[in-house]
Parts: structure tokens; C-alpha cells; sequence
């Protein structure tokens, strides 16, 4: 099909990655360039779509980013998303980065690729998600108001893989919450004698368990009542379908770093 975007999946064998590559192979409207993984990945030289369920499709997994890309998405490590970073913004190649777990300053290196190049940046790809955030954002405005105070709790669960916790999507609903109501402490659990909670902390609650692909619970409590916000992922779909979004959004922008919030349109 003509002018079909040229999507490059990093970390293709991966979890993530053979959902995202499955559906830009079955996109009408992309084509999939390359499917890579880093040095020693055991699925080196193997069909792709033999991979992802597809059958083979005449695409091998491979290392090196070759031309007649339009855009990556990046599904991989924190040290391969640093690694295809540096390649984008070297080619001008348009990055989606929906690699989490990151370090400070694996973050600014990836973040650096959008003085050449535009970038999505974000916690999350799923638009279910990020339509929460906004929703958050609205009650935390709201709940400034409440006499007594408010109690703020996030709860999220992933599967049993997951390395990091809690998880970046996490993190991020709290640092919204805290943006706008002015919490300070944020606390990872609780164990022990800890005393009384304090009115300007954010408690941080990571449970891992099977196979679930992902959900979060914003809890504000109330003196004599309680307001949840709760988001559920039911298959990975959720974050590779807004994986493709993104991508679609990012080669229609210049240099710089977007969010997801840009991706479903700006309307505070």
C-alpha cells in the first residue's frame, strides 16, 4: 500500500515487542522495516513473524537499524533504549519510547535524541491510562477542597516478570497528584511500627502476581468516605495499540519530546 509508515520495532522479541510488531505487520497503513534486539538475544537471525504468532513473514531479528525507516518504537531494555536513542537522533529518526525502569540519567541520554529528532516520551502507551491521568488530575484539583484532608494511595499490580517497582505508571500518578496537591513524602510500602500517616505522603503499594499485564488504583480517602480511579489493562494490545498511535503522532511533529497527553490532543 502506498505511503504506509516504516516502523522499526526495538526489543521485537520481546513480551511487548511481538505484540507491537504482530500489529504493525497487520496495520494497513504500516509496514513493518525491521525487528531488532541487542548483541546475544537467543531470537538473532529467526523469522520474526515465526515469533509473534504471524508464521514467517521474510523478515529476520537483527542488530543493526538499516535505511527506509520512518519511525522506531522501542519496546526493549533501559540500555537498549539508550543505545537506538543515539542512533534516532543521530538519522533523524522519529523515536517512540515506551521502554520503562529507567535511570536518571539513562533518561536524559534518551531525552537528548530529541534536540535532532521528535520523541514521545511517557510512563505508559496505553490511552486507557493516560486518559486516567487526566481524570486524576481533575480530581486532585477538586479534592484541595476537602476539609479534614486527603489520604492519596496507589495501588498497582503487574505480572510476576516485572523488574522494576513500583512501576514507572505509578510514579507518575503519584508526581501528578503531588504537582497539585503538594505532597512531599513518598512512601514505598510500609512495614513495622511506622506510626501515624502523615497528611503530605503518597503510599506506593506494588504487588506481582501471574500474568497480569497491568493495573493501577488511585485512592483518595476521605474522613467517613472513600473515591477510587482504577484502570485495568486486559491484554498488552492496550499498550502496543498506543504504542501505534504514538508513532503515527511523531512523524508529524519537528524536534522535541511529546507525551502521551499529545498523542489523544491537548484540551485542558
Amino acid at each position: 500500500m502506498a505511503n504506509q509508515l516504516r516502523v522499526a520495532v526495538n526489543g521485537a522479541a520481546g513480551r511487548m515487542g511481538q505484540r507491537v510488531t504482530a500489529l504493525v505487520h497487520q496495520a494497513e497503513d504500516m509496514r513493518l522495516a525491521a525487528a531488532l534486539e541487542g548483541d546475544g538475544s537467543p531470537a538473532l537471525g529467526r523469522d520474526v513473524g515465526e515469533l509473534c504468532g504471524l508464521g514467517s513473514i521474510g523478515m529476520v531479528v537483527a542488530t543493526e537499524l538499516g535505511d527506509g525507516v520512518d519511525v522506531v518504537i522501542d519496546f526493549s531494555t533501559p540500555e537498549g533504549l539508550t543505545r537506538i536513542a543515539a542512533i534516532c537522533g543521530e538519522r533523524q529518526i522519529p523515536l517512540v519510547a515506551a521502554t520503562t525502569g529507567l535511570s536518571p540519567e539513562q533518561v536524559e541520554t534518551v531525552q537528548s535524541a530529541a534536540h535532532t529528532t521528535p520523541l514521545v516520551m511517557a510512563p505508559s502507551m496505553s490511552l486507557g491510562v493516560n486518559i486516567a491521568m487526566k481524570l486524576v488530575q481533575r480530581a486532585s484539583q477538586a479534592m484541595k477542597a476537602v476539609p479534614n484532608g486527603v489520604d492519596v494511595e496507589i495501588l498497582e499490580r503487574h505480572h510476576r516478570f516485572k523488574e522494576d517497582a513500583p512501576s514507572g505508571t505509578a510514579l507518575h500518578f503519584g508526581k501528578l497528584v503531588a504537582d497539585i496537591m503538594g505532597q512531599t513524602k513518598h512512601v514505598h510500602g510500609r512495614d513495622g511500627r511506622v506510626g501515624q500517616r502523615t497528611a503530605d505522603e503518597i503510599g506506593y503499594h506494588a504487588i506481582r502476581t501471574g500474568d497480569n499485564v497491568g493495573e493501577h488504583t488511585i485512592i483518595f480517602g476521605m474522613l467517613g468516605e472513600t473515591l477510587e480511579l482504577t484502570v485495568r489493562s486486559h491484554t498488552r494490545d492496550a499498550y502496543a495499540y498506543g504504542a501505534l498511535a504514538a508513532a503515527r503522532f511523531v512523524v508529524t511533529q519537528g524536534a522535541g519530546i511529546s507525551g502521551m497527553f499529545d498523542v489523544l490532543g491537548r484540551n485542558d
